[in-house]
């Protein structure tokens, strides 16, 4: 039994990810949006095995996401749990998994910092 599901203070959100309602992205590809800031918003994916991001994902903002379990694939790269993956703004991908996976991420919405100069 879970004492608290969802919370919200001024400061803080607590969410238990199973609490948000997966919704399919494609076929074998489920998706759950964790709540966002106006500085970034967080989702959690699932890839059944044998599964593919339906198209190109092209990156406006700064994405990051980590493989909590299962492997994915990007290109010839192979990311297995644990691994930690950074896309710069302007970069793409289009990952995919042979075993299944299960990744959470974050895309920072906030603008970059500028320099001084």
């Amino acid at each position: 039994m879970k004492e608290t599901t969802s919370h919200t203070t001024l400061l803080k959100t607590v969410v238990h990810v199973d609490d948000i309602e997966p919704a399919e992205v494609v076929p074998g590809i489920t998706r759950r949006r964790l709540p966002a800031t106006g500085l970034a918003r967080g989702w959690l994916i699932d890839f059944a095995p044998g599964s593919e991001w339906p198209e190109v994902d092209v990156h406006t903002a700064e994405e990051r996401y980590f493989v909590l379990s299962g492997e994915v694939i990007e290109g010839p790269e192979r990311h297995p749990a644990g691994t930690y993956v950074v896309f710069a703004p302007g970069s793409s991908h289009r990952p995919r998994t042979e075993t299944g996976a299960r990744m959470i991420g974050i895309t920072v919405t906030a603008p970059a910092p500028t320099r001084a100069g």
